[in-house]
């Protein structure tokens, strides 16, 4: 379902599901699919689907039960232009978090590389 567009595919799952609770298909109060069937259905890893799930409830569209899921708001917030520039700029901060989080990973295994730990002698 995600397409190769330029476009981040957590955008693209972002705008799928928003489109699903605006029109109704995803009703306050219904369950959002696990993390595991909507990786499946967007055919991406459960950290796309993560992020995705991350934008949304920072726009107000879903919230989080610990131990139940994440359901879509009983009032979803009303949308408008600074809603659209808001949520752009939240896509755009999640973009260059997890852009943060993958450098550090490669500057971790880097260093690991070029300074192994030294064996213990016995």
């Amino acid at each position: 379902m995600v397409e190769k567009s330029g476009r981040p595919a957590y955008l693209q799952i972002v705008d799928d599901l928003s489109e699903q609770i605006r029109r109704g298909t995803l009703a306050p109060g219904d369950a959002l699919p696990s993390i595991a069937q909507l990786g499946e259905r967007y055919d991406v890893s459960a950290s796309v689907i993560k992020s995705a799930v991350s934008v949304l409830r920072t726009q107000g569209l879903v919230v989080g039960q610990q131990g139940k899921g994440v359901f879509v708001s009983e009032t979803p917030p009303a949308t408008g232009p600074a809603d659209d520039i808001d949520s752009e700029v939240l896509a755009q901060l999640a973009d260059m978090r997890r852009t943060l989080k993958e450098l550090g990973d490669r500057l971790a295994a880097l260093e690991s590389t070029v300074f192994p730990k030294p064996k213990r002698s016995r």
